[in-house]
């Protein structure tokens, strides 16, 4: 049987290479990318030197909470912060694979339609979020959400203020 990939290897590739060049360019912490397919299997992923063990597992659950709840994670955390026993519950649902901080875009078609989600985590969420929609938007797809936060480069973590 054949089957027709509507996002194929090469461009969740390509996708992946360029979240991490954004990554480097503005000298975030080491970050994992996951890209998935609009059914959720994981098409690929890369991990940069020094990235954490978890950083895959969260990147796959911002990812797979996008697809499954039919927008970003970052749309995911505002539309759902008032109703904790629901995130609770999704997440059981999802055998813990749900992750709702921003960092996880969808991946649309020319024509809207969702063919796949990237997760990326390393730097905050903010960060990793701004290099997902770059590398959409660079691949010539569309990312949901299209606008970056504009607080994306004032984003830090504690211990990792001056870089």
């Amino acid at each position: 049987m054949k089957l027709k990939p509507s996002l194929t290897l090469d461009v969740a590739g390509i996708i992946m290479d360029t979240a991490l060049a954004y990554g480097r360019d503005d000298n975030l912490l080491p970050l994992t990318v996951v890209v998935l397919d609009a059914g959720g299997k994981m098409i690929a992923s890369k991990s940069e030197d020094g990235s954490g063990i978890m950083r895959l597992d969260i990147a796959r659950g911002k990812a797979w909470g996008a697809l499954g709840m039919g927008m970003s994670s970052r749309m995911i955390r505002d539309h759902l912060s008032a109703r904790p026993t629901f995130v609770t519950s999704l997440a059981a649902v999802a055998d813990g694979q749900f992750v709702p901080v921003p960092g996880g875009v969808l991946i649309e078609d020319v024509d809207g339609f969702a063919i796949g989600a990237i997760g990326i985590s390393g730097d905050t969420s903010e960060k990793d979020e701004y290099c997902a929609i770059r590398a959409v938007q660079d691949a010539g797809l569309q990312a949901e959400p299209p606008q970056i936060d504009p607080e994306w480069q004032s984003s830090s973590l504690s211990d990792h203020e001056d870089k």
